[in-house]
């Protein structure tokens, strides 16, 4: 059997840009790649593991014998092992067996850089080429303009495992998610669907926020050219492709990144700080700068290799606080005292520098649920240097507003008001995610009092509170026709629900939405300025009426927006208006008939010489109940 050639894809550049943490397309270098080597075919592996006293590449090409084929640890001090090994090609599995300089620790671990995995619960890594032709030429030339924070955004979060599934009930593969989901999508009017972790993960029940592969596309759907396909197929029907990340965390799996040498390579040694208690994972070492290369290589891979648009990153929080989740004595303060993580705010920083300098034409998002300050600033500007922040207190806040009765609304008003006090300390993006449909908190619907009108009409106002509220918009999968139950990863959306009016109401209710958002500059122009929205009373706790301005770039562009969150009609509701407001005209009003609505005409009368709200003039209308009318 061919032993292994020494070889190595590293200049002294490469090793030292590893050492100082400055790699960012370890990718090209590190895992396994098949090639040719004096006119001989096969494949070149490098793998970190600076614990070990030997490390070897086993599989089935060499019967799993540990002995056969010994990688060359580089003299440089870099801690990689590597070798070409002849006659290895494209779908050999294989795994790394470590043996630790470590107390005689011995490992065997799945490659961290593989492109491809084995499917769950099988756990080698596979060697792999993705030969894939892209067609999205078109789109990523001019995605700088729609992925721009002054463009629409409206995302559909979808686990791909519970999306849809064939009538055996068993997973669609990603060919098939090209047609199914890309034609959905673009019915509906989204301009982009976020993938909620689609790296290979070894345990379903994680929903993919538990990562092995972090560079391999999960098998369970396909291989990483059918990802490809999957990605092309959006960017050619304009969506754009957001995909989470989890750089905060992994599992303790075997054949994972932990203890990967017989050491903590990846994780930090402190328990204090290198273990979360809350989903009993790791924590990566990100003082560590071969880590950090890791970590940001992984990101620009699948911007870089995947034309991703954006990454929305994962538990943000939990990387900023040293006793995030941990009881007093848990946890040690920084130097200077306090509970801010300075290795995970600097790594955080450089990656976001990293992501934006390479690919000035995408987002990234931060999953961050605390009042830390700045996560959307620029890191030039002493920020964290995130595109978008989600709007947790927001979407908290709002729920806890809607599941109240309608009589007691009017004493928690203020639930709605006050995220305007701080909409625009951050560039906003307001999530209905589906941690909110999970674990006993009920579907979205059946959390709205009342009967089944009062349900569907609270979720119809609410989506249209949101779509009208300054910043983007997130909305899980099954929300958008009013999915009853609550989401099951394991089974199916609901879609026999579709054939009803009250869910296909709901559903053509955003498709509107949508396309109202994206046709009415006044929605998303100045999203995340001050400048774009304005109240015109939010003060009427009585009747539970708000009533604001959203605002473009022209005047003429100005939406007005009347939210009636009773089941009783407010009939000649006096709303005063700026000058030179023109003639109204009512482009949506949730209690149409075709949403499922009861089609209570907003009745709005001409503009009178009247002042109301601080304003020269006003108008009467009957705001539907428990409704939302838009008008231009």
């Amino acid at each position: 059997m061919p032993q292994v050639t020494v070889f190595s894809l590293f200049s002294d550049f490469d090793i030292d840009l590893f050492k100082s943490g400055k790699h960012f397309r370890l990718y090209e270098k590190l895992g396994s790649h098949p090639m040719e080597l004096n006119g001989v075919k096969g494949t070149y592996f490098a793998v970190w593991a600076p614990s070990a006293r030997a490390v070897s590449v086993i599989g089935n090409f060499n019967d799993w014998d540990d002995n056969v084929h010994m990688l060359n640890v580089r003299w440089d001090g870099s801690g990689i092992w590597e070798g070409f090994i002849p006659e290895v090609g494209v779908g050999e599995i294989y795994k790394y067996k470590i043996y630790s300089n470590n107390h005689g620790a011995v490992t065997e671990k799945a490659d961290p850089f593989a492109r491809y995995c084995e499917h769950p619960p099988k756990t080698a890594s596979i060697v792999w080429e993705a030969d894939y032709e892209w067609k999205d030429k078109k789109w990523m030339e001019t995605r700088k303009e729609k992925n721009a924070l002054d463009a629409p955004f409206s995302v559909y979060e979808v686990h791909l495992g519970s999306w849809k599934r064939d009538k055996d009930g068993n997973f669609l593969t990603y060919e098939q998610l090209a047609i199914d989901l890309v034609a959905y999508v673009k019915d509906m009017g989204f301009t982009h669907i976020e993938f909620m972790p689609i790296m290979e993960y070894p345990y379903d029940p994680s929903w993919g926020y538990q990562l092995t592969g972090y560079f391999a596309p999960t098998s369970r759907f396909g291989d990483p050219e059918s990802f490809k396909l999957l990605v092309d197929a959006l960017h050619q029907a304009e969506i754009g492709v957001i995909l989470d990340w989890v750089p905060s965390h992994f599992p303790e799996d075997a054949h994972g990144l932990g203890f990967f040498d017989g050491s903590h390579l990846y994780e930090h040694p402190d328990r204090r700080r290198g273990y979360h208690p809350d989903w009993k994972s790791l924590i990566f070492n990100y003082g560590r700068n071969e880590v950090r290369a890791f970590l940001i290589s992984n990101a620009i891979f699948w911007l870089d290799q995947y034309h991703a648009d954006a990454l929305r990153v994962d538990a943000v929080a939990s990387m900023l606080y040293l006793d995030y989740s941990r009881e007093e004595g848990e946890w040690e303060a920084n130097m200077y005292g306090n509970n801010e993580n300075l290795e995970a705010l600097s790594f955080i920083r450089e990656f976001n520098e990293a992501v934006y300098g390479s690919f000035p034409d995408v987002q990234t998002i931060a999953e961050e649920s605390t009042a830390f300050s700045g996560v959307s600033k620029p890191v030039m500007y002493g920020g964290l240097g995130f595109g978008m922040k989600w709007m947790m207190g927001w979407m908290h806040d709002t729920l806890e507003y809607f599941k109240k009765e309608a009589i007691y609304r009017k004493h928690h008003q203020n639930d709605l008001t006050f995220s305007a006090t701080y909409a625009f300390t951050e560039n906003y993006m307001l999530p209905f995610s589906h941690d909110e449909v999970v674990y006993g908190k009920q579907s979205l619907v059946y959390r709205m009092p009342g009967d089944e009108w009062q349900r569907f009409a609270n979720l119809r106002l609410m989506f249209g509170y949101m779509f009208t509220h300054p910043g983007t918009n997130l909305i899980f999968m099954g929300g958008e026709f009013g999915q009853t139950s609550e989401w099951n990863f394991q089974k199916s959306l609901e879609w026999h629900l579709t054939e009803y009016a009250v869910h296909s109401g709901v559903q053509e209710l955003i498709r509107d939405l949508n396309s109202i958002y994206k046709n009415f500059p006044a929605l998303y122009q100045k999203q995340f300025s001050p400048d774009g929205f304005q109240w015109i009373d939010y003060g009427d706790h009585e009747n539970s009426v708000l009533t604001y301005i959203r605002k473009g770039n022209n005047a003429e562009d100005d939406i007005f927006i009347a939210c009636n969150f009773t089941p009783v009609p407010r009939e000649n509701y006096r709303v005063g208006i700026p000058k030179n407001s023109g003639k109204l005209k009512v482009i949506l009003n949730s209690d149409d008939k075709k949403y499922g609505g009861a089609g209570t005409d907003p009745k709005i009368s001409g503009i009178k010489e009247k002042p109301w709200h601080g304003r020269e003039q006003s108008i009467e209308m009957t705001i539907p109940p428990l409704s939302i009318i838009i008008f231009q």
